[in-house]
């Protein structure tokens, strides 16, 4: 059978499992086994149930992925995700617009301890949303910057779908977060500009709260000294070349847990929970990973990358109007999939054309989570806005996707920027000399 008619049919009945709710690692792990049973034969496909879930539990580098989930679990029923928007909104609380300023920044700091946007999203609304709202802050604004903000999660490192990628990819994970430094701080930049804009076209949207003393600042400080104190354990350990990532997750989820000890949170059934929900999130992951390995050999095999790359060289298009087809697509697949999943189903295929169009795979890898998690906001589905108003139901859900307008233009106009300027996520690891 031709090539890419054998890989057509593949994806197309991969497409047509996850339509009829088939957990999307089954429906890949299904296709791939089909396909290789018609390209190489029943006995070889058949062995990739044994092979592959043994490849992928015992790969030490995907260990980190249980533990990042357990910190992030925990500092949630530490309380540090409270305390990390009061730190923030005791030093621009007084500014209009203020307590959505502080939002973007309790998003990106809780994103840099949790890894999940979805996670991050679903906290930051039962912490910020009913502080905004009860400072008469607009429902738009409100739920817009909390929708946006939720996106950081992926993005500011450690981040669970950087390993991800790393993996599967076969990149150095710690050169992957040191190369989203600079990005993730563009994007925190870009969102306060947004909060700005906003509220200096519509006042009455993000009124100023009342300024408050220096001393009290210092107080809250003392207070969330927790969060920041794991923050920089944690990243500080990674960078500072004192950890490997997988201790620093386990550092992270053992001090988040006395975090939880400590200020008396840890009941029996916070426990259950905390275990429960890693556990799940964890065997997801997994057999996520374990499907797009077995889907990755068909695709190998199917030479459906060998034939998109001989098929772009046909058309000679310039690598940069290729790179804009891809966001495109990508951000259909992120207001659909969840981040994972829109990753792990495009990378057999899109990997190698990257590479065979010259574009470096670190920046590829900042990149494809920028472009995915944008789509986590991008109407007319959006799972990040699906949450939101699954947590605040009485917020109407076009209310949310009005409120995201600002957000989503100034993220594609920062997706063109990390795009014609890729240096600014490989400055950082060039001059530290990092290895690429």
């Amino acid at each position: 059978m031709d090539p890419l008619a054998l890989s057509a049919i593949g994806i197309g009945g991969m497409f047509l499992l996850i339509a009829l709710h088939v957990p999307i690692g089954f429906a890949m792990g299904i296709a791939g086994i089909i396909g290789v049973g018609v390209v190489i034969g029943w006995g070889p496909a058949i062995s990739l149930l044994k092979t592959e879930p043994s490849a992928v539990i015992s790969n030490r580098d995907l260990a980190v992925i249980p533990l990042f989930l357990l910190m992030g679990s925990f500092a949630t029923a530490a309380g540090l995700s409270s305390d990390l928007y009061r730190l923030a909104y005791a030093f621009v609380g007084h500014r209009r617009g203020g307590l959505a300023m502080s939002t973007i920044g309790g998003c990106a700091g809780f994103g840099a301890i949790c890894g999940s946007s979805l996670a991050t999203a679903a906290t930051m609304t039962r912490v910020a949303l009913p502080e905004m709202l009860k400072r008469q802050y607009s429902p738009q604004l409100a739920t817009g910057c909390i929708a946006a903000g939720g996106t950081l999660g992926m993005l500011i490192p450690p981040s669970v779908i950087m390993v991800l990628y790393a993996v599967l990819t076969e990149q150095f994970v710690i050169t992957l977060f040191v190369a989203a430094i600079i990005p993730g701080l563009v994007a925190v930049l870009f969102h306060l500009f947004a909060i700005a804009a906003y509220v200096r076209y519509a006042p009455d949207a993000g009124p100023a709260g009342p300024r408050m003393p220096w001393e009290e600042r210092l107080e809250v400080f003392r207070q969330s000294w927790g969060v920041v104190f794991l923050a920089f354990v944690v990243s500080g350990g990674i960078y500072g070349g004192i950890f490997t990532v997988a201790e620093a997750a386990a550092v992270g989820a053992s001090l988040a847990f006395l975090f939880t000890v400590q200020r008396r949170r840890l009941t029996w059934p916070i426990l259950k929970e905390v275990l429960r929900e890693t556990a799940s999130s964890t065997g997801l992951i997994y057999l996520i990973i374990i499907g797009a390995h077995i889907f990755s050999y068909f695709i190998a095999l199917s030479e459906l990358p060998h034939s998109m790359i001989a098929a772009i060289k046909v058309l000679d298009l310039h690598p940069m109007v290729v790179m804009f087809a891809l966001y495109v697509v990508y951000l259909i697949l992120g207001s659909v999939f969840d981040t994972i999943a829109a990753m792990v189903i495009t990378l057999p295929f899109v990997f190698p054309l990257i590479l065979d169009l010259g574009f470096d795979p670190i920046w590829f890898g900042v990149i494809n989570v920028m472009v995915i998690e944008i789509g986590l906001i991008t109407p007319p589905i959006g799972m990040n806005v699906f949450v939101l108003q699954g947590v605040a139901r009485d917020i109407p859900i076009n209310t949310v996707y009005r409120g995201i307008v600002p957000f989503l233009v100034v993220d594609l106009m920062r997706l063109v920027v990390l795009t014609v300027f890729p240096g600014l996520a490989l400055w950082l690891p060039t001059v530290l000399e990092f290895p690429m």
